[in-house]
């Protein structure tokens, strides 16, 4: 429960089954492990004093609970007022037998509680002259023992005062044995609303009454947490408790049974926040993941399409490289073209447009060095081998390959990756853009331009040019 109530608090519990070597062990391997605060049942009192007092002179927080030590180095002591209960036992005892012997079957010897326990009794019987008393170990089987010893001894025992149910049970079982069980008074302490606890045995008459031993884990984890957060806190801590007797143990069985639903019902669905809650973060974390793959996803896609713009914008610019008409070309055709004022203006406006190319050239090795993708000698080579040729009808791609010491394969494979383009592509391309500059110029027929360009028949030459252009040559002019 205290973890809904304190979601910052992580306890561990260990239990040393009334060893005193193990709780000392146990206490020091809490404290090497550096706790923020320990709580400890004492086994006996003086045995664990040493451990608690160097857990206390470390700086720990200290609550004793249930059980008392001799030391008086701790913080805060909580537990049932153990000789109210011995007294308030006593009283009850003397009110039911006023006549015979009493016996006591104490607890572990050495424990506060049995000490405790003893001194409230002796005092509410008033009359210690009736009391024998012998030490048990809070187990169902020494009191059965021990009663059994003491009625092979004597048969005046008219009560026994058992310091728990366990020893007051074990107890009755033994007077049973020898059939005097109606001729005594079992009394016990805890009254466990349990089966077969101290409610059910005082229901049964096994038992006269029981006193309720109050444990409140409720109160002890709030008290820890007032010591931890530095809150206002008593140091003794003394829990209230009552008399089961016959008459009221029925109620009490029923107000447990009801309690003991109601704790079942709060697990369940305590359980079903925990699963709600684990659900809720995996989701979380699932989408979270999701939201990260989607990224991801984004951004893969956009660097994918960046990349492909990128590449295709490259291999245009390389192709146009590759295919543009240089100003050398032009230049030739300037020179062989006949003079005439018109002729004048043209070869001015060709020198102009020769010099736009050779301009766009540069600025595209550029563009092309800068990003870095192209083999920028390559292309250099592949576009003077193709500009200086593509006039020879029989320049092809086998010439191409072994100009540029290539075989056919390499050369189509790396064309195709750094143009888009194949080849046979460059060289057509190359030669129509050749003649597209030739006429322009006005001075030469189809057929001339065809065959000058590297075409072997003007009817493809015209076919090409027009699938390439959209128009055919002779609307050139």
């Amino acid at each position: 429960m205290c973890t809904y109530l304190y979601d910052n608090v992580d306890i561990e519990f260990a239990s040393a089954d009334d060893n005193d070597k193990v709780q000392i062990s146990q206490i020091n391997h809490f404290i090497d492990e550096g706790v923020d605060l320990l709580i400890v049942s004492p086994n006996q009192v003086n045995t664990i004093s040493p451990a608690i007092d160097r857990a206390y002179d470390m700086g720990i927080p200290v609550i004793l609970f249930d059980r008392k030590s001799d030391s008086k180095k701790y913080t805060a002591f909580m537990g049932a007022d153990n000789q109210m209960m011995g007294s308030i036992i006593g009283k009850y005892i003397i009110g039911q037998k006023s006549q015979g012997t009493i016996l006591e079957i104490k607890g572990l010897k050495g424990s506060s509680p049995a000490q405790e326990r003893h001194e409230g009794f002796v005092k509410g019987i008033g009359d210690g002259s009736r009391l024998i008393t012998c030490d048990g170990d809070w187990t169902q089987n020494s009191g059965f023992r021990l009663m059994d010893s003491v009625l092979q001894q004597r048969q005046d025992i008219v009560c026994v005062f058992g310091q728990n149910d366990r020893m007051a049970v074990g107890a009755y079982k033994a007077a049973k044995k020898q059939g005097l069980e109606k001729n005594i008074m079992f009394v016990g302490i805890d009254a466990l609303p349990t089966k077969d606890g101290g409610i059910e045995q005082v229901k049964k008459g096994v038992l006269s009454t029981s006193y309720i031993y109050p444990t409140r884990g409720d109160l002890l984890i709030r008290l820890a947490m007032n010591i931890l957060e530095g809150k206002p806190y008593e140091k003794e801590n003394l829990l209230k408790s009552a008399l089961v007797t016959h008459e009221n143990a029925e109620v009490m069985l029923m107000q447990a049974e009801e309690m003991s639903e109601q704790n079942e019902r709060l697990s369940t669905l305590h359980e079903k926040v925990d699963w709600y809650l684990s659900q809720y973060r995996h989701q979380r974390i699932y989408l979270l993941l999701m939201g990260i793959i989607a990224l991801l996803i984004i951004g893969l896609m956009w660097f994918r399409i960046y990349a492909l713009r990128r590449r295709h914008r490259i291999e245009r610019e390389a192709f146009a490289l590759v295919t543009a008409t240089p100003s050398s070309s032009t230049m030739r055709e300037r020179v062989t073209a006949p003079s005439s004022p018109e002729g004048d203006k043209t070869e001015e406006e060709n020198t102009d447009a020769s010099a736009d190319v050779t301009r766009v050239s540069k600025e595209q090795q550029e563009l092309i060095a800068e990003d870095g993708d192209i083999d920028s000698n390559f292309l250099d080579r592949l576009r003077q081998l193709v500009q200086e040729k593509m006039t020879d009808s029989d320049f092809g791609v086998e010439s191409l390959a072994s100009d540029m010491s290539l075989s056919r394969v390499q050369l189509y494979r790396k064309v195709k990756a750094l143009t888009g383009r194949t080849p046979v592509d460059i060289i057509r391309l190359s030669r129509l853009n050749r003649a597209k500059a030739l006429l322009a110029q006005g001075n030469r027929n189809v057929s001339e331009v065809a065959y000058d360009v590297g075409f072997s028949s003007p009817s493809y030459f015209t076919k090409c040019f027009k699938d390439e252009f959209g128009v055919v040559p002779g609307e050139m002019k």
